[in-house]
């Protein structure tokens, strides 16, 4: 809830596979026991990530079961977006507007500022949302409407 913690920008023609997927956990855990050493002493770290196969892998889970994070399992026949990922996006897309991003450089540097410019409460606000928004699916039978 305190804000980004690491994003990466895949290499051109690159696509995301579990092993890549698991280089990318293990980035991610030494960024988060760097930031934010308190989630690592208290309870642990919280996964949350949609249905991809290399999100679902067995390598994967071997991978999370190391690193000592819980998972926290997204359901079947839901979006393809986990959840938590609809509040940042949508307004990442929304930054976005008419914006011509030439080149991986301006990219980075976009993001950069996007994430810089995010108040802390941006990312709390969207986390307490979830339940709310969750309900919300499950009223329209599976169909998520923003």
């Amino acid at each position: 809830m305190k804000g980004i913690i690491r994003y990466e920008l895949l290499p051109p023609g690159r696509t995301i596979d579990s092993e890549l997927y698991c280089e990318q956990l293990m980035r991610l855990k030494q960024e988060v026991e760097r930031k934010r050493p308190e989630l690592i002493n208290r309870r642990g770290v919280v996964c949350h990530h949609d249905n991809a196969r290399p999100h679902t892998s067995l390598a994967t889970q071997q991978k999370l079961r190391e690193v000592g994070w819980e998972l926290l399992m997204h359901p079947s026949h839901s979006p393809d977006l986990a959840p938590s990922d609809f509040h940042l996006f949508r307004s990442l897309q929304n930054s976005l507007g008419s914006v011509r991003l030439s080149s991986r450089e301006d990219c980075r540097n976009h993001l950069s500022r996007y994430f810089d410019q995010k108040p802390q409460n941006f990312y709390s606000n969207g986390i307490i949302s979830l339940p709310t928004r969750w309900q919300k699916f499950i009223e329209q039978n599976g169909t998520y409407k923003l």
